[in-house]
């Protein structure tokens, strides 16, 4: 009942909530600064996954675990991303370029490297049905179509897009905390079990890929506003989107267990990344 109704249709108003906030110049960002927006996507789509399979082959978790961290590694940004990277002075313009894009593309690179995982590490302990067109239909229906819906909105009556903003980001936030405690409460034995197989991994994904993101803005030389933002979308990814994946489109409760612990690990790093920026000061 949960991953079958209430799961979807909160994902879904999250993503339309944050369509709203968007306009095709958002889009165009990727012409005016090519440079930090291929950075950002190489990052999210490449950096990421890449990073999630040397930490798998370090720490070696059930098969389970390890397709489910990469279910996670795959998902786009969130609306955490870009509201905290608002908060901490970041350039909110570039965090919601890279959002939106990862968030259209997912539909394609989701599906592949699911697929690829189950195959890969699932499927060395028997024969796996691999869901592609189910998997494909299921991320577009939830995030892709109430993504571009929201943006519709937004390019019809701004205004009203305008006002709903503010009540929509306060209720995707709850609803986000609702999936994410009910998730973390129905896997708590699991997670209590296997702490030593998820949490490590999750922590060492999170901080390996913000890392990687912060000195390769640096050495690119981009701007202070610029990093902040490109360290808090490689960071933050989008739980719900991997608890779905998991639990409704593959119908296995252990691979969602990743992305409940990422988003609690997350979420800490990014506090503390804020923290430090705002000790640091402007300009440094």
């Amino acid at each position: 009942m949960i991953t079958e109704i209430f799961l979807p249709v909160a994902l879904a108003f999250i993503m339309f909530s944050m369509g709203l906030t968007l306009t095709a110049d958002d889009f165009r960002l990727v012409l005016r600064r090519p440079r930090a927006v291929a950075l950002g996507l190489a990052c999210k789509m490449l950096v990421l996954p890449l990073v999630a399979l040397a930490v798998i082959a370090l720490f070696r978790p059930p098969a389970e675990f390890a397709v489910g961290l990469m279910i996670l590694a795959v998902c786009p940004g969130g609306i955490t991303a870009n509201l905290l990277t608002h908060l901490a002075g970041g350039a909110t313009a570039l965090a919601v370029t890279l959002t939106a894009v990862s968030s259209i593309t997912d539909t394609v690179t989701v599906p592949l490297v699911v697929n690829w995982a189950l195959a890969h590490f699932a499927g060395q302990q028997g024969t796996v049905d691999l869901p592609v067109a189910r998997m494909t239909g299921g991320v577009f229906a939830v995030a892709t179509v109430p993504l571009l819906a929201g943006m519709l909105v937004n390019r019809i009556a701004p205004g009203l897009a305008a006002k709903s903003q503010g009540i929509a980001r306060r209720i995707s936030t709850g609803l986000f905390a609702l999936i994410v405690v009910g998730a973390f409460a129905s896997q708590w034995r699991v997670m209590t079990t296997h702490a030593g197989d998820v949490l490590p991994p999750a922590i060492a994904v999170n901080v390996v890929v913000m890392v990687i993101a912060f000195f390769g803005a640096r050495l690119t030389g981009l701007d202070r506003r610029d990093r902040i933002a490109l360290v808090l979308e490689t960071g933050l990814q989008n739980g719900a989107l991997g608890i779905f994946v998991a639990a409704t489109l593959l119908g296995s409760q252990a691979m969602m267990v990743p992305s409940i612990v990422y988003a609690l690990v997350m979420n800490v790093s990014a506090v503390v990344f804020i923290l430090a920026v705002r000790w640091r000061g402007p300009g440094r």
